[in-house]
């Protein structure tokens, strides 16, 4: 999020949401013991009434350069851009009230947790994202010294565009794998290493290097936006350990059995979307001390930059000044578990 994605012109969907219904997945039991006897440990669970204690609300200025206003808490509480539902979904927001001139900035929301982290297993049950013209949302999880330390983003995306986006800014000498092409099997292999499309294999961020990172694009429309909504949601699941950094998508009805249970099992859920293996990218060499991210910019490096070709009306600043479309651009979380 602090750089530019690679640019997407993707087929669109209608702008549309859904109503929430309550899909509670708490934690049953604290330590898994897995096939490959490893265990994870479960060391925090930011769900419900108390979601909120564990983050701080974001108030600079949006780094892409987005049209938005990220209020503090008191006010995002204060005006229901922030709230917990009395079913325990957190719910994060874009202001949708307010008749703006086109150019302003947007109220909005980005919040980051208290706590870093230095690798393990995050378990994020979404039930619904934010999605429309202009909007940009992300959750994400990223170190100081940008690009030093390294940012992983996990669902991402702009517009009504279809598919999430994964991708990794670091510095240099961080890749996915050398040779694509070789990750890729057969139609039913279960072999292969992965399920999302290659859409670069440099990840080097920032400078000299641009901002596109390695990402890799999903490509189960039910990974972002009006689709995954309409299935409410699922689950993103990123495994950083010694071996690199796997995430993977699960829409609702096909979350695995043990992350329901509380005892998630990788070693059970089969190829992840994205995987950027050790030997390209060795997480100890880019990645330290992550603070988890969520926020919903407008407009900004990525959404305004791709905004003509997106089939939305207008200009993005336009799109920012009408309330209207931004009906849709809320956040409704079930929780966020970390285990190592």
């Amino acid at each position: 999020m602090f750089s530019l994605p690679v640019l997407l012109i993707l087929p669109l969907a209608a702008l549309a949401g859904n109503q929430h219904l309550q899909s509670p997945r708490h934690a049953r039991s604290n330590v898994v013991k897995l096939r490959n006897n490893k265990q994870y440990t479960l060391t925090d669970k930011y769900a419900g009434q108390s979601f909120f204690d564990g983050w701080d609300f974001f108030t600079g200025g949006d780094p892409t350069h987005g049209n938005v206003n990220f209020v503090s808490g008191d006010e995002a509480f204060k005006s229901g851009l922030a709230f917990v539902q009395d079913d325990n979904t957190v719910v994060m927001a874009v202001d949708s009230q307010t008749k703006l001139a086109s150019g302003a900035n947007r109220n909005s929301v980005r919040i980051n947790s208290k706590k870093s982290y230095n690798g393990g297993l995050f378990i994020a049950d979404i039930f619904a994202m934010p999605h429309g013209c202009s909007v940009w949302p992300a959750w994400w999880m990223a170190g100081p010294d940008w690009p030093q330390n390294g940012e992983i983003d996990i669902l991402e995306g702009v517009h009504n565009q279809q598919f999430n986006q994964y991708t990794l800014h670091t510095a240099a000498g961080c890749n996915t794998d050398r040779n694509p092409a070789m990750k890729f099997a057969v139609p039913g292999n279960s072999s292969k290493s992965f399920t999302a499309q290659i859409l670069g294999t440099s990840c080097a961020s920032g400078g000299t290097y641009g901002n596109n990172g390695c990402g890799f694009l999903d490509t189960d429309t039910r990974s972002y936006g009006r689709d995954f909504n309409d299935i409410a949601g699922g689950v993103y699941a990123t495994l950083w350990d010694q071996s690199g950094i796997k995430i993977w998508h699960f829409a609702r009805a096909e979350i695995p059995s043990d992350i329901d249970a509380g005892n998630p099992n990788p070693s059970a859920w089969g190829a992840p979307a994205a995987f950027w293996a050790a030997s390209d990218c060795n997480p100890a060499t880019h990645f330290h001390d992550h603070q988890l991210i969520f926020d919903i910019t407008l407009c900004g490096d990525w959404a305004g930059a791709s905004y003509e070709g997106s089939g939305c009306p207008g200009t993005c600043t336009d799109a920012v000044a009408d309330p209207s479309n931004f009906k849709f651009a809320q956040w409704k979380i079930n929780y966020v578990a970390v285990y190592n």
